[in-house]
């Protein structure tokens, strides 16, 4: 595999690897919370912190997670509290985020809208040593949220009634969540870019979904697609000459098309199976029903 032998790919690969973890990690629990779309303007609000790191002269990569982070407490914060103008609030700090972003990079010395592209759609060549560091530290951090305190984060996103009445934070685990979801979104930047980042979140999710109904499972299948995709869409974007964020995106929809027609006939055999185990006259008091709820959420 010659784009092992350079040093940009090899570094593209690596961020590659890492976004492919941490997006669908964090975004199990955003489709469980039914915010699908959180990670989407998150990336809209980390415009301005890219914008801002080219007029202070520094990395965009920690200016850029600083302002994301700042925004996901907002939002959270207009959940809380926004219950009648929430919706306002929320298109108002989107488009702040996405006019701040324009604004700040155009003031910045040398400064022009063409250098926000590789991070609205990702760029391979662009992924620098420093960046790789940055995306590592913050990677880190998102695995040892999603998985040390998966319990808890799937309590809250299941119920949060239920989830407060056993004593749990409640609101400082959804404020994690925020955080989680906006590190998440700079670590991705770089790979698959600010507008697609929602996509890598969700979309391996919603596949993993159709085959498996525990959320350990559903875990398991979304990080193994993402990661998949990820790694497949850097590859074709080196030997094809083609955008890396639409690339992977386009990929991670290709798997969703082909796990949701693979679902029917497993679901059918599945559907046989059980009632040749419970033939029509037998006692099924102990049954469990296996079908997903009708919001789509699965169990643990």
């Amino acid at each position: 595999m010659d784009l092992l032998d350079y040093a940009f790919m090899q570094r593209a690969l690596l961020a590659a690897v890492l976004v492919g973890v941490t997006a669908p990690a964090i975004g199990i629990y955003l489709v469980q919370r039914r915010q699908a779309l959180m990670g989407d303007g998150i990336g809209h609000v980390a415009m301005t912190g890219v914008g801002l790191g080219f007029l202070l002269s520094a990395s965009p990569v920690w200016t850029a997670t600083a302002v994301s982070v700042l925004g996901a407490i907002l939002m959270e914060l207009i959940r809380w509290y926004g219950r009648t103008r929430g919706d306002i609030a929320l298109a108002m700090l989107f488009y702040g985020g996405m006019a701040g972003g324009v604004m700040f990079i155009n003031l910045a010395p040398g400064g022009s809208n063409a250098n926000l592209t590789s991070y609205l759609f990702g760029s391979l060549s662009t992924v620098s040593p420093s960046d790789v560091t940055a995306i590592c530290l913050l990677a880190g951090f998102v695995v040892l949220v999603t998985l040390g305190l998966r319990r808890q984060l799937f309590a809250v996103s299941q119920d949060e009634e239920f989830a407060r009445v056993t004593g749990l934070p409640v609101r400082a685990l959804n404020l994690l969540t925020a955080v989680t979801a906006a590190v998440t979104v700079t670590v991705a930047m770089r790979v698959v870019g600010l507008l697609l980042v929602s996509a890598l979140m969700v979309v391996p999710v919603a596949a993993a979904q159709q085959l498996s109904r525990s959320f350990a499972a559903t875990f398991a299948i979304a990080v193994a697609i993402g990661v998949t995709v990820t790694i497949g869409g850097t590859a074709t974007s080196y030997y094809q000459d083609v955008p890396p964020g639409a690339t992977i995106v386009l990929l991670t929809i290709a798997a969703f098309v082909v796990l949701t027609a693979l679902a029917a006939p497993l679901a059918r055999r599945r559907a046989r199976a059980a009632a040749a185990a419970h033939p029509a006259g037998d006692p099924a008091e102990c049954a469990i029903p296996a079908a997903r709820s009708s919001d789509g959420k699965v169990g643990v």
